[in-house]
């Protein structure tokens, strides 16, 4: 009959194969007793944590943290796993990920093994892939002709206008109010041209700040100014050569941005702040506008020069209240899309509710509309299938207010400066219209009456 009874041979044998395999794997482990006293740390520990047995061997638990909690000193209160716990060990402060569990022998705790991962690796990859995930939104144009619904007819001149222009090399000036659908047409003359494989870069020129324009655009040398990153830096117009650049808003750009911006177009080359001679490039301009700027060269803040350069091919979008007929073709539209996103069976809109879509001005325009379908959905049970008009949210704009404190309310009120209360006004009526416009700047700025860039200026004053 064959033994099986332990030897102390084959106990030592046992105890160096668990040595071995103790030392070897990958995983840092590290082993604390009852007391929470360090016992045991294998050669993955130390490289991780840069801590020896020296440092750790008959030490409290706690030595080896840089910041957060004892995994192990958890495990000998609870006598229950931890799982998942994120610590920074070590004098370089590495980051891991910690799993840790009791140890028990014939019932009794005897001590806590933890298990270490260095995830400052996973930690890098997570930023280049988030990094990426940037570009690659910044350089992708995702909209083609077939995704502009509507069946008006100055719609579809316009459309027939950007389909010839995307035939051309030509710089396109698309003229339109917010919400038109001004980014779209771009996506879908650079989809339907040769450059369509190629970058589509999107520049909003009114929310890049005018003091850090320039250099976003066109890139600067290395030392240019104060706090200029070692090695200079790629201008959009650079990240964009070969492909298109959509330049937003290019009404707001500042008259000296203005003049190196027709040295692209006159040119074809770029100068960087601080640099000495200039780069070519091939870029596609598309430019879009929701101001006059034939009104604004009036007034000198537009270049004449500049402006028949990018009026080359103009196209005029139209704005929702002059194609009025699309406004139901277009709530059925986003009906569908906000079925799928929401997973609804809702199957359509009731003729009252479509009669006050109809009725509305829309200063919004199409982005508007698809906004307040979708709020609609949201107003509705899971159990109605059909939009009302008591779903559709207040969009009536003209006719809401902001509550001015009342002298009981600034009885109960701190004391201020008088500017200071003109500032907290200010900034909660300024909260106030982007919540009506659904955070739509554009249009907030319409209402407010001031321009775009002087709305930007108080967002950042205010810290909004």
């Amino acid at each position: 009959m064959h033994d099986t009874r332990i030897t102390v041979e084959n106990l030592k044998e046992v105890q160096s194969m668990l040595g071995a395999v103790f030392n070897a794997t990958q995983d840092a482990i590290s082993v604390v007793d009852k007391d929470g006293l360090g016992i045991m740390i294998n050669p993955a520990y130390t490289k991780i944590t840069g801590l020896s047995e020296k440092d750790v061997i008959g030490k409290y638990a706690t030595v080896d943290i840089a910041e957060g909690d004892s995994v192990h000193l958890q495990v000998l209160a609870t006598k229950s796993p931890v799982k998942g716990a994120l610590l920074k060990v070590g004098p370089n402060r590495k980051e891991v990920l910690v799993n840790a569990a009791p140890i028990i022998v014939d019932g009794e705790l005897i001590g806590s093994v933890g298990v270490l991962h260095d995830i400052t690796e996973m930690n890098r990859l997570s930023e280049e892939l988030r990094q990426a995930k940037q570009i690659i939104r910044k350089l992708e144009a995702k909209y083609t002709f077939d995704d502009i619904e509507g069946k008006d007819a100055e719609l579809l001149n316009a459309i027939d206008k950007a389909k010839k222009a995307a035939d051309t090399p030509a710089t396109v000036l698309l003229i339109g109010e917010s919400g038109t659908g001004k980014e779209i047409f771009a996506h879908a003359i650079h989809n339907s041209s040769e450059r369509k494989y190629k970058q589509f870069v999107r520049v909003n020129c009114a929310a890049i700040p005018q003091t850090l324009l320039e250099s976003e655009l066109f890139g600067y040398e290395e030392g240019a100014f104060t706090g200029a990153k070692k090695g200079g830096k790629k201008g959009l117009f650079d990240e964009a050569n070969g492909g298109t650049i959509f330049l937003d808003e290019i009404g707001e750009i500042n008259v000296e941005t203005q003049a190196k911006l027709l040295r692209v177009l006159q040119e074809k080359e770029i100068m960087k702040v601080g640099g000495i001679k200039p780069v070519n490039i091939d870029v596609r301009v598309i430019a879009a506008s929701n101001i006059d700027i034939e009104n604004a060269i009036k007034q000198g803040k537009f270049r004449k020069d500049l402006y028949y350069r990018i009026n080359m091919f103009p196209i005029r979008i139209p704005t929702l209240k002059e194609r009025k007929g699309d406004i139901g073709h277009l709530a059925r539209f986003f009906l569908k899309k906000f079925n799928q996103e929401y997973g609804r069976n809702i199957e359509g809109i009731n003729e009252d509710a479509l009669q006050k879509l109809i009725e509305y001005k829309w200063p919004g325009n199409v982005r508007e509309l698809e906004n307040i379908i979708g709020r609609a959905i949201i107003n509705m049970k899971m159990t109605e299938k059909t939009i009302q008009k008591r779903h559709l949210p207040k969009f009536d704009l003209g006719d809401e207010r902001i509550n001015i404190p009342s002298e009981t309310e600034f009885s109960e009120m701190e004391t201020m400066t008088l500017e200071q209360l003109t500032d907290r006004i200010e900034s909660e009526y300024i909260v106030h219209v982007l919540k009506l416009c659904d955070n739509n700047k554009t249009q907030a700025a319409k209402i407010l009456k001031i321009s775009l860039r002087n709305l930007y200026y108080k967002l950042e004053k205010h810290g909004i």
